[in-house]
């Protein structure tokens, strides 16, 4: 991997650390004490989540949800950047997806070091009879190098 390669994947990465910590920051000053905001099917509005995604694993005990969610998770982020940024993945688009989960994990990690284990959500989509759970920027940079990384597996030809 060439080193103008690992500074765009270091600048995705750092962007969707921004972009997810900034608009956090906006919603807890402007939208804690406050009413949603509706927008077609858009609603803003402040949630703290103890979960994962979509609430998962948030009625887990504290110390089972701190051993996973702060422990594992930064166990998980730290090997995700060593094999990314030392060239250990083969050569392709793949490690921008890992690049993306890298920053949405760190994201969402930076949140539940300093809010005791909480994430702030704050997305709500409602469309007819498709509704979201409340996600934020980060969900949406992991859930996309996720999805990325599925459809990019299924398609890779398989060698002998």
């Amino acid at each position: 991997m060439t080193t103008r390669r690992r500074i765009v994947l270091a600048v995705i990465i750092v962007i969707t650390i921004a972009a997810d910590q900034g608009a956090k920051a906006l919603v807890r000053r402007t939208l804690m004490n406050s009413y949603p905001i509706h927008a077609g099917i858009l609603t803003l509005l402040h949630t703290e989540n103890a979960g994962a995604f979509l609430s998962l694993g948030a009625e887990l005990p504290p110390n089972v949800r701190h051993l996973i969610f702060d422990g594992l998770v930064s166990i998980g982020l730290l090997i995700a950047g060593f094999v990314l940024f030392t060239g250990r993945m083969q050569p392709g688009t793949d490690d921008v997806a890992i690049a993306f989960i890298i920053g949405g994990g760190v994201g969402n990690l930076i949140d539940r070091f300093r809010l005791g284990g909480r994430v702030t959500d704050f997305i709500y989509l409602a469309a007819g009879p498709l509704h979201t759970g409340v996600f934020n920027i980060a969900d949406m940079a992991i859930t996309g190098g996720v999805l990325w990384l599925a459809i990019s597996w299924m398609f890779r030809k398989k060698t002998a």
